[in-house]
């Protein structure tokens, strides 16, 4: 095999590889969208009418079917021309190092404490709360129709965000790493068929949200004082406090490659 042969396997496995990519993005960024679901359902019944009507020789449902698949791909840009940008608005949104993946493991520790210590408080005073945790997708947008605050993450602080009387209690916090970025700001509820009618416009914020984005939307319901967290337009419902803690360590924990905090480190800071 010459290296002219190898280097043009490797540029066809690399262009079917990048293809792949693209489809597998765009799936998993539509694949929650009402829209979507209902236009499958209406490709496939589109489908077995062509395979019928070629079978049965009908001629004339098979020419009004040959016309609706020739404008389809014109039809797919038009309606899904807003999902499409916003797939795109979330691809130069995202960054390469988030800041949850700069902070030390006793950073990281402290954030998740400070947070679970204020759900636990909330919790107990029954009241609701709804804290977002940014991962790589930038949520910019939304810390800039906000109340900015670029405050360390504390307990007592977010308890107050959300104690009832405060103005800001009514919409979420966002935190970027271990600072309160904003208060008060305002989430696309999720539109899922999948979504009980009994959860509330918070948790279909939080859904909303995590759909759109990577990030952790933790919701604390004010009737119920039931702990959930959504993530990539999944809620996990109902956890335990020690639940909540050990997921949100694990899903802000940065790939081993990338671990800023190295055994060095961790060495150090056991050693003060």
């Amino acid at each position: 095999m010459t290296l002219d042969t190898v280097l043009e396997l490797a540029r066809k496995f690399l262009d079917i590889l990048l293809v792949w990519a693209l489809i597998y993005f765009l799936l998993k960024s539509l694949r929650r969208n009402v829209k979507m679901v209902l236009l499958t359902k209406g490709v496939i019944i589109v489908i077995a009418v062509k395979l019928i009507s070629d079978g049965l020789n009908l001629v004339a449902i098979s020419y009004l079917v040959d016309y609706v698949i020739e404008w389809v791909p014109l039809g797919l840009i038009i309606i899904f021309h807003p999902e499409i940008r916003e797939a795109l608005e979330q691809l130069g949104r995202t960054k390469l190092l988030g800041k949850h993946k700069t902070l030390s493991l006793s950073e990281r520790e402290k954030t998740v404490y400070e947070i679970t210590t204020a759900v636990d408080s909330l919790r107990k005073q029954k009241m609701g709360a709804l804290i977002v945790l940014e991962r790589d997708v930038s949520l910019a947008d939304y810390i800039n129709n906000s109340q900015k605050i670029y405050a360390e993450v504390t307990s007592p602080l977010l308890t107050a965000i959300f104690f009832i009387n405060n103005p800001l209690h009514d919409g979420g916090v966002i935190i970027q790493g271990d600072q309160i970025a904003c208060a008060n700001s305002v989430f696309p509820t999720s539109d899922s068929l999948s979504v009980s009618k009994r959860l509330g416009t918070r948790h279909r914020a939080a859904l909303g949200i995590s759909e759109q984005s990577d990030c952790l939307a933790i919701v604390l319901s004010e009737e119920t004082g039931r702990i959930s967290l959504a993530i990539n337009g999944d809620l996990l419902y109902n956890l335990s406090l020690e639940e909540l803690k050990v997921r949100l360590l694990e899903e802000l924990a940065p790939p081993s490659k990338l671990l800023v905090n190295t055994e060095k480190e961790v060495l150090e800071d056991e050693e003060n």
